[in-house]
């Protein structure tokens, strides 16, 4: 009695994020109604396979699977809702037929080393990156059919297919080419790590078809396909696999982007386009007429005037490039320069908009509560519902204010996160100057914070307790001074009481050991910054405060010796550092109506100091004018006092170049210092009589740190310099008014005129008219 012989397998040979396979493969598992669906990709994911029908499960989507205690070793396995193994795994489900995974286990991908960033080639698998054929077979298919471009011979022959005849029939077609393709390319690849892979697909296929029996259909790479159909015994199939190695994996669903999937991101298997080819799975007809629409009105919403009318020319104008390539219909390109020609003038600033977010786009998909994750990824996962943090693909600007409760929160979060490094917000520079209670925070999401959400998950279970851990770790393991204190710093932002024990024990162990002045004055600022910012935070900082406090004490103490014998570089390196204890002094002393109980007197001591570095010939000339100039802002120095030591500096005497480091230092390298020329008369009369009497043969020494110093000046105080250089006198004479010929200036202040501009600036300030 002879036994009927077993269905064959469908074999449904794709190239991965096609929207055209997708569409083929769905006709064709419409058509063939397989018992069970094998598709590419890890088998331990077998068990996630039902989470792909959650409502809340939306593509781009991946599977990520790293290696148990360490989650650096990971792999992704990306999917996107026109990938065409995303469109059999919801076919399988939707119709109640099985679904696997057959590809090679991540157990044994990840042991063998090829994790890092799994990624699929163009047309082949979803093994990790880098691990393929040197030679790509669609361009060699695309240079047989007479194209130089693989994407737009995909696009012509598969992409843009609608579905017309046989739906099995274009994967015999790709079949066999692919068949032709490894005879002719088999001897120059590499296809060690892909004999491996197809040997355990076969084995997969063999237990399917044993346990389902009927027709299996098998969703893979195309360049698999002949190797799937390929006779092979079970015994040299196992023998393959023999001796791999294994570690323990663990794996879920994360979410992914549409920018991951693009090529430029590096991820191996991008293609260039995920938007335009979610478009074109999307839209069942009359693609490139909605494309255009699609395009107008976004350049609509960015204020660029594009009417109807113009996505009527540029649909006629793709179609008729179309025509002239001897293409079918429209693609990509055609599409691009249409828009480009018709819709934004020929210019490439707004094609740029539209090919970042339409070609490319924005889109970030989403996981269900229910899939596998970590404690840690779960307490996020609460904490950002909680307050409304929602992860985006796009980059976005949000500004806090710390007074409110859920603002507060929210910096917490990310700070916490930043600890962990878990980047998803990068503060930006306040716009409120040196305020405490506003945050300025940028917020993009990508997919490869999962996996450092995954590497955190080793210091605890809570994000709070995480943070805590490696903060405790961090100031364990610090061997700078300026390390602990700016991890002082991050542990008030982000909120954690429990570590600052720790880390003020580790502050107070370093700091009594360290005696060089400029690693103290270099780790102040950011002790005090935590002193100041616990005030809007709500905690107590009475322990830092007092730290602080003796750490400046020490700083005045050793500071003028640590400024002697410098080289250029070097004090350049330590007039940043005088600028910062100098704000460390003002914000730690308090205010005259507030000062501060910790540290009396302090602005008194730094004073002096200041005044013993302003004075002492021997020190660098960039620190002497910095320290002049700080104790003229505080209005410790009257101006007759500076003006005799810039005098003294800009002498004859005086090397050229350490003069100009003096007034580099002095007027800084921002608007203030021009300001400060602008209304004191006598010192732009010195520094004009020292300019004009430097010897030619020494100008050009100086030149470089005059120009760095006077091009940092805004340019209407630039001009204002030179109206005043150009309308007075030149000298260094107190008596000359370089303001006495200048139009719109007087002799003195006249008290009528200011008196009118009073009402309209205490509106600005919110104050009320008198």
């Amino acid at each position: 009695m002879t036994g009927t012989a077993a269905p064959e397998p469908v074999l449904l040979g794709v190239r991965h994020h096609g929207p055209g396979s997708a569409r083929a493969v769905r006709a064709a598992l419409d058509r063939c109604r397989p018992t069970a669906v094998l598709i590419e990709g890890p088998p331990e994911a077998d068990a996630l396979v039902p989470l792909a029908a959650e409502q809340d499960m939306r593509p781009p989507v991946a599977l990520l699977a790293h290696v148990a205690g360490e989650p650096g070793r990971a792999a992704f396995w990306p999917f996107a809702e026109f990938s065409p193994e995303w469109v059999a795994l919801r076919w399988a489900l939707a119709h109640g037929v099985p679904a696997r995974f057959i590809d090679l286990p991540a157990a044994h991908t990840l042991a063998l080393g090829a994790g890092g960033g799994a990624g699929r080639g163009p047309e082949r698998d979803a093994s990790p990156e880098g691990v393929g054929p040197r030679t790509d077979p669609l361009a060699v298919l695309a240079g047989a059919g007479g194209y130089d471009d693989p994407e737009a011979w995909w696009e012509d022959v598969v992409e843009h297919r609608r579905g017309e005849g046989d739906a099995l029939a274009p994967f015999e077609v790709v079949a066999e080419a692919m068949g032709e393709l490894r005879s002719a390319l088999g001897e120059e690849e590499d296809l060690e790590h892909d004999a491996v892979r197809e040997a355990h697909m076969r084995l997969k296929l063999r237990e399917a078809r044993r346990e389902f029996g009927g027709a299996v259909a098998v969703v893979c790479g195309a360049w698999h396909v002949p190797a799937l159909a390929e006779r092979r015994t079970v015994a040299a199939d196992r023998q393959a696999l023999k001796g791999l190695p294994k570690a323990k994996v663990e794996i879920g669903w994360v979410p992914w982007t549409h920018r991951r999937l693009s090529r430029h991101s590096g991820y191996g298997a991008g293609i260039t386009s995920p938007g335009w080819y979610g478009h074109l799975f999307r839209v069942p007809d009359r693609p490139v007429e909605r494309w255009m629409t699609d395009v107008a009105r976004l350049l609509r919403a960015e204020g660029h005037p594009v009417s109807s009318a113009h996505v009527i020319e540029a649909v006629r104008l793709a179609e008729t490039l179309a025509a002239m390539r001897g293409r079918p219909l429209a693609g990509l390109a055609e599409t691009v320069d249409a828009i480009r020609a018709v819709m934004c003038d020929g210019s490439d600033v707004p094609l740029a908009l539209v090919r970042d977010r339409l070609v490319v786009g924005d889109v970030l998909g989403e996981v269900p509560d229910a899939a596998p994750a970590s404690p840690l990824q779960r307490d996020l996962d609460r904490q950002r519902r909680a307050l409304r943090l929602k992860p985006e693909a796009a980059a976005r600007d949000c500004e806090f204010d710390l007074r409110k409760d859920t603002d507060a929160a929210r910096s917490r979060l990310l700070h916490r996160l930043r600890l962990l490094g878990v980047d998803w917000g990068e503060p930006l520079p306040s716009r409120g100057g040196l305020g405490t209670f506003r945050e300025s925070w940028r917020l993009c999401w990508e997919p490869e914070l999962s996996v450092r959400i995954a590497e955190a998950g080793v210091w605890g279970t809570t994000v709070e307790g995480a943070a805590t851990a490696k903060a405790e770790s961090l100031a364990r393991d610090a061997t700078a001074l300026a390390e602990i204190t700016s991890l002082a710093e991050r542990c008030l932002l982000a909120g954690l009481p429990d570590a600052l024990p720790v880390v003020m024990r580790a502050l107070a162990d370093r700091a009594a050991l360290d005696s060089d002045a400029g690693h103290l004055a270099q780790a102040l600022p950011a002790l005090v910054r935590s002193v100041r910012y616990g005030d809007v935070r709500r905690t107590d900082t009475a322990a830092l405060a007092e730290v602080a406090a003796g750490l400046a004490e020490r700083v005045f103490v050793g500071l003028p010796a640590a400024c002697a014998g410098l080289d250029a570089d070097a004090a350049a390196e330590m007039r940043a550092h005088v600028d910062g204890v100098h704000q460390a002094v003002a914000l730690l002393a308090g205010t005259a109506d507030e000062p501060s109980t910790v540290a009396p007197g302090l602005r008194d001591r730094w004073a002096a100091v200041l005044k013993v570095l302003a004075e002492r010939d021997t020190l660098p000339g960039g620190i002497r004018g910095r320290a002049t100039r700080l104790l003229l802002d505080d209005g410790r120095l009257p101006h007759e006092r500076a003006a005799r030591l810039m005098g003294l500096v800009l002498s004859a005497g005086t090397p050229p170049a350490e003069a100009a480091a003096w007034i580099e230092g002095f007027l800084g390298t921002g608007g203030s210092g021009g300001m400060l020329l602008v209304h004191d008369e006598r010192l732009l009369a010195l520094v004009d009589g020292w300019l004009t009497a430097v010897p030619p043969d020494a100008f050009t020494g100086v030149l470089p740190l005059l120009r760095r110093t006077f091009s940092a000046f805004e340019p209407g105080v630039r001009r204002t310099l030179g109206d005043h250089i150009r309308q007075g006198g030149r000298g260094p004479g107190p008596a000359q008014s370089l303001h006495a010929t200048a139009p719109g200036f007087g002799p003195a202040l006249d008290p009528r005129r200011a008196a009118a501009v009073l009402p309209t600036m205490r509106l600005l300030l919110g104050g009320e008219t008198v």
